[in-house]
């Protein structure tokens, strides 16, 4: 008798963003589905991995992370943040932000807790949740510009909520915190024992002069989060797979333990060059300028087409209605774009666990201009 599987994910199928590159790749289509650049990383950081190889550095690190990496983490939050952190007890080398998420949820709960989720979210949130037995509470974002209701928030609270989950950058939408969604997030946690997970991969790739509001900023937030970053965004490296966690030593010690038997080390020449290349504060302090650039050509290139642009402040990502275009669905017009116009794009109701459908697809703009210039030439033929 074969043994079956009673799956902890039985809705969970193949990721959208699988789906669509498959999708892109048979029709031979621009990919502006899913977020990876197509453009090349930093060659002298790409060659620190290679002399870090050279040099002997290919077994494992420290489980907590190289110690003189966590360190250059510590120095860069402090000069960003203005937050001092303990680089031995206070951060967690990890292979990649979404790890970092999924270990700070294994840490923290047991089956029957609750977790408030905004949507759409990023689409590992859910199924990390409910593999560990817990249940989302799904709040909908605010259309069009994705704010949070808190008094729905507040409404939604109940004694088995154990987490909030926040991510800014917001991807899929590009909107970010402001300092009322902060004074109103204070208010809310003060005084109780719910958690934070933050969620801020993107937290250099942010637009038009304004502040990432990372929890850094504010100890008394701080203190109950866990803070989920990643190397690959800020440095145009996404397959490394190499991101950091911070949290409070009493809360990284949990996570280690949890860390330590599942990943145990991570890519070690990758850490080495790092820590060197962090000691340059230029190509992370620009990127936001750099993407931004990017994402004000997307826009001025889409003006020859009927989608209608959405607010993004921050991410490689901007939210596009196409309200002007069609009334068919989300799904539907994401796969007759790449089909017939060549043009692969994310529908943004994948991003929600009930599909909400607001007319909206997502394109990621970090892409050469040419990539860019070539993806609009495609859809201005496809719907003149």
């Amino acid at each position: 008798m074969t043994p079956s599987i009673q799956s902890k994910l039985p809705k969970v199928g193949t990721t959208i963003f699988t789906q669509m590159s498959s999708l892109a790749a048979q029709y031979n289509a621009i990919n502006l589905g899913q977020g990876f650049p197509d453009f090349m990383m930093s060659e002298e950081l790409m060659d620190l991995v290679n002399t870090a190889m050279r040099q002997g550095h290919n077994q494992y690190v420290h489980m907590n992370g190289l110690p003189v990496l966590r360190e250059r983490i510590a120095e860069k939050s402090e000069k960003i943040y203005g937050t001092k952190l303990n680089p031995e007890t206070d951060i967690t080398v990890t292979p990649g932000g979404t790890y970092a998420i999924f270990t700070a949820l294994t840490t923290v709960l047991r089956p029957g807790d609750e977790v408030i989720v905004f949507e759409p979210s990023y689409d590992s949130y859910v199924p990390n949740i409910e593999t560990n037995g817990a249940i989302p509470i799904l709040i909908p974002l605010v259309y069009p510009d994705y704010s949070i209701d808190w008094d729905l928030v507040k409404q939604k609270l109940s004694p088995k909520t154990k987490m909030i989950m926040l991510n800014s950058p917001h991807n899929p939408t590009g909107s970010i915190l402001s300092k009322n969604d902060i004074e109103q997030l204070r208010t809310l946690v003060k005084n109780t024992n719910i958690f934070i997970l933050s969620d801020e991969v993107y937290e250099h790739l942010i637009f038009d002069d304004k502040q990432h509001e990372s929890m850094l900023r504010y100890p008394d937030l701080l203190e109950r989060s866990f803070v989920c970053f990643s190397f690959g965004k800020t440095y145009h490296c996404t397959g490394w797979k190499m991101g950091y966690c911070i949290a409070p030593a009493s809360m990284m010690r949990e996570f280690r333990k949890i860390h330590q038997y599942n990943c145990f080390s991570c890519h070690s020449p990758v850490q080495f060059a790092i820590a060197e290349y962090l000691q340059q504060e230029e190509p992370y302090l620009q990127l936001g300028k750099q993407l931004q650039k990017k994402r004000d050509y997307f826009q001025q290139m889409m003006q020859q087409t009927k989608f209608k642009a959405l607010p993004s402040y921050g991410s490689y990502f901007q939210l596009y209605s196409y309200d002007q275009i069609t009334e068919e669905s989300e799904m539907d017009f994401a796969i007759r774009l790449t089909k017939d116009a060549g043009v692969a794009s994310i529908p943004a109701s994948a991003f929600y666990v009930n599909k909400e459908e607001n007319k909206v697809l997502r394109f990621c703009f970090a892409k050469n201009e040419a990539t860019l210039e070539a993806a609009v030439n495609r859809l201005v033929a496809a719907f003149q």
